[in-house]
């Protein structure tokens, strides 16, 4: 399988050299070269299959031979280690916790996969490797344990201070060793304008061996198709009808990601991009003009970006052609009052804890539900609720228990470095940290 960039087709790289990359000329994404298809008696028996097999099966063809084969399973076998459940909530709208993993948010996947590929590609290298990421909440957290302690290899984490929350922050901040937190004064979009500079610049290039660890590098995007294939094998055990998806949508990885699985062969009525009041998307989908924008604080804080990089995917998956877009993904945009409102109500109607990313989606789902009464469909939980108490807590009025795996985490001591949006301190520290 090769890989082109999307903004010089010309270069064209293998999954190691994209993975160790991260993007290409110009801050250009990759992109496969073609979509590999699943046989349909794989698709529709997805219930004869381990989970195991299912990640094997969705991955193998975008590794090729780079990775034996063994060393794959191995890879698979770490990355998919916990319990990914698809429960019901109401008789229409089900929800897929991609929530039980160690830092208890879907990211656990792809930051997993990750780590283990890059780790077998750099196993003989002799320059120590930077992995560099900005995170708007949970990519922080994920990409740290990931990578924590891993020889060879340093990870800086840029996070917009006092916009992510406390459990969140001490999850990329309170590991130390080989992890190294950022705090910048300003915006998730701040902190990914300065990681796609540090790609670009010419000096830190020379004196290190960058790569990013954010869904622009495919070994991180694309193992999250995994989580949509496990959720059609417990949709399929109790519905004939394809699913609606509903995603709550950032930096749109997550759901560029299903829509890749849905263009080789799984079942999907229809995909929603639910989105806070960041609304790009949304807006773009009801106009034909993608404006980027500054992007706002709010509940939901994961999905706090204005300018979603990995639209420019989904774009180049559907062709550039905007109407067979609008014609499979809807986009909704909901406040933070309809936010708090949605957890309190599911909460006292059906004693389910949603966090704010998931009342995002279950309130878009619903306002597409009611456009459409005849379909059913699923929603993403994106992360424990117990990662935003205050939001949480205020809505629901009930204490949230803590999970034991970060318990002892919250005991200890946040190590960050504060920074500006300057690219030059960010340079001076990429430079001097050891």
């Amino acid at each position: 399988m090769k890989y082109y960039n999307l903004k010089d087709n010309q270069e064209k790289v293998d999954f190691k050299t994209a993975t160790i990359k991260g993007q290409g000329k110009d801050k250009g994404l990759f992109f496969p070269e073609s979509i590999p298809q699943f046989e349909e008696e794989f698709m529709s028996n997805l219930h004869q299959y381990s989970d195991h097999e299912i990640a094997y099966q969705c991955m193998k063809d975008f590794v090729g031979e780079e990775i034996p084969s063994e060393i794959l399973h191995e890879i698979i076998s770490e990355t998919v280690s916990f319990e990914i459940p698809l429960k019901k909530i109401t008789d229409k709208i089900s929800i897929l916790e991609l929530f039980h993993g160690p830092t208890l948010a879907f990211k656990d996947i792809g930051a997993r996969f990750m780590s283990r590929c890059l780790s077998f590609f750099l196993n003989n290298n002799d320059k120590k490797v930077t992995v560099l990421v900005a995170t708007s909440g949970d990519t922080g957290g994920a990409v740290a344990h990931g990578f924590y302690d891993l020889p060879g290899i340093d990870v800086v984490i840029l996070y917009p201070k006092n916009r992510v929350s406390p459990v969140q922050e001490k999850q990329l901040t309170a590991l130390g060793n080989n992890i190294y937190a950022l705090e910048l004064n300003g915006t998730f979009d701040d902190c990914q304008n300065l990681v796609k500079q540090a790609f670009s610049d010419e000096e830190i290039n020379n004196n290190l061996f960058l790569t990013s660890a954010n869904s622009i590098n495919i070994a991180r995007w694309l193992p999250q198709q995994i989580y949509y294939l496990l959720a059609m094998k417990q949709w399929q055990k109790y519905e004939h009808a394809a699913p609606v998806v509903c995603v709550p949508s950032g930096n749109f990885g997550n759901i560029c990601a299903g829509l890749l699985a849905h263009f080789r062969g799984l079942p999907a009525a229809h995909f929603i991009a639910a989105c806070n009041a960041n609304d790009i998307i949304p807006n773009y989908l009801k106009t034909n003009n993608l404006q980027p924008q500054k992007a706002v604080p709010t509940l939901s804080n994961a999905m706090d970006v204005g300018n979603p990089s990995n639209f420019v995917r989904i774009m180049e998956l559907f062709g550039q052609q905007f109407n067979s877009l609008q014609d499979k993904i809807s986009g909704y945009s909901i406040d933070d009052k309809k936010t708090r409102q949605t957890i309190a109500e599911i909460y006292k109607k059906y004693n389910y804890i949603l966090d704010p990313h998931a009342a995002v989606a279950f309130a878009s789902m619903e306002q597409y539900l009611q456009e459409n009464p005849d379909q059913k469909g699923f929603i993403l939980g994106t992360a424990h609720p117990v990662k935003f108490p205050d939001a949480v807590e205020n809505a629901i009025q009930t204490e949230i228990n803590i999970p034991e795996a970060i318990t002892d985490l919250m005991k200890k001591e946040k190590k960050t470095v504060e920074i500006s949006s300057d690219f030059e301190e960010l340079r001076r520290f990429l430079l001097h940290k050891n």
